[in-house]
């Protein structure tokens, strides 16, 4: 069923942690919304005819430049956003990947719109991110509370329903 006046959208992400603890998020921005940054997994929109492990594998390796072994299926949300000037209705799934030694992401598999909107990448501790969602937002919203209870508790047995609200 479809929400009226918005593009329906499945996404995969994925949650790269590192040995250290640290989860990689992307900082990227709304090209309609000069000045508005997010901190948000690598992932992105699921192609007819992939599985959402495909797609996510398949989106990290493009975002990042490295090929990651997924894990177990361990948050999803549904959510409404607008991007460049285009309103979304999205059911996305995240991924849990341990990912060994932190790196720098490569942006030669970037396309045009990622160009333009990603500026930026981190590793964060929860901690880290308390500090970077003080200055940017974070999808998801409550990212710092999961990530700390996945360092905490290890996987949930099923996936964990997170928040859904990004930029309006």
């Amino acid at each position: 069923m479809g929400v009226p006046g918005r593009v329906l959208r499945r996404a995969a992400r994925v949650l790269a942690v590192s040995e250290r603890g640290r989860l990689l998020l992307l900082r990227g921005g709304d090209p309609a919304r000069p000045g508005t940054h997010i901190w948000h997994a690598p992932g992105g929109g699921v192609e007819a005819g992939e599985t959402d492990r495909a797609a996510a594998a398949r989106e990290f390796v493009e975002e990042t430049g490295r090929a990651v072994e997924l894990g177990p299926l361990v948050w999803d949300r549904e959510l409404d956003f607008s991007f460049n000037h285009v309103l979304y209705h999205q059911y996305e799934v995240f991924f849990l990947a341990h990912v060994g030694a932190e790196f720098e992401p490569e942006r030669t598999g970037h396309n045009d719109i990622e160009l333009e909107y990603l500026s930026g990448h981190g590793w964060f501790t929860p901690d880290e991110l308390r500090a970077a969602g003080e200055r940017d937002l974070l999808a998801p919203p409550d990212a710092v509370e999961r990530l700390a209870e996945i360092l905490r508790d290890g996987p949930p047995e099923r996936p964990v329903r997170v928040l859904g609200a990004v930029l309006p």
